[in-house]
């Protein structure tokens, strides 16, 4: 009989941490033994809630925000990411979005078993492929990959009541003191904040299933 675990993420699109923090998830979860089974379940969370509807140079709210080159504070993820086999250079993708559509049309993709696979193909078309995910065009390509109809999609991630769930959603998990992502929480035991190294997501599996070896 297999065993079954439940993982909750909370992510936005445009931070670069939840990128990684998914990719060591996901490779934690693929180094588990083959009758393990793992539900996750991807949940809104806003960056940055006042982003304007053009969207906002990087680059240059950095350099306003922390009078730092935006260089020097990407070489950190950057390197991050490449430990894990993600060739990340957030220079090519100069522009943060709102992604109240992009968390709708994710959120909607639990119903059809999609629902992280898309998460992650919005995270790689922003960030390794430097597409405009506000692009409505955009969303809805993607989404057609993973179970949607494309003119459904678009119809979904622009009807208001949706939008209104999905900023219901991400105001409640702040409001739950969740400050920064991404965060997970693992079969509603255990939470951690941050992209953490994949040996801590395998610590983590480890103890969810032999806690009485873990605790030893």
């Amino acid at each position: 009989m297999a065993r079954k675990l439940k993982v909750d993420i909370f992510t936005d699109v445009v931070c670069p941490w939840c990128l990684i923090g998914s990719v060591r998830l996901d490779k934690a979860i693929a180094a588990l033994p083959e009758d393990v089974e793992v539900e996750v379940e991807n949940h809104p969370f806003y960056l940055d809630p006042n982003v304007p509807a053009d969207g906002v140079d990087v680059g240059e709210m950095l350099k306003s925000r922390y009078g730092r080159d935006p260089q020097e504070m990407w070489a950190r993820p950057q390197a991050e990411a490449k430990k894990s086999g993600v060739d990340l250079d957030l220079s090519r993708q100069p522009r943060m979005f709102r992604t109240a559509k992009a968390h709708t049309i994710t959120r909607l993709a639990k119903s059809l078993g999609t629902q992280h696979s898309l998460a992650n193909a919005i995270a790689d078309a922003y960030f390794l492929e430097h597409r405009q995910i506000n692009d409505d065009a955009v969303l809805a390509d993607i989404a057609a990959e993973y179970g949607f109809d494309r003119e459904e999609a678009l119809r979904l991630m622009n009807d208001p009541h949706e939008l209104e769930t999905t900023e219901r959603l991400a105001a409640a998990a702040a409001h739950q003191g969740i400050s920064g992502v991404p965060f997970f929480v693992f079969d509603a035991k255990f939470a951690m904040s941050g992209a953490q190294p994949e040996e801590v997501f395998q610590q983590v599996f480890a103890e969810l299933l032999n806690p009485e070896v873990a605790s030893q």
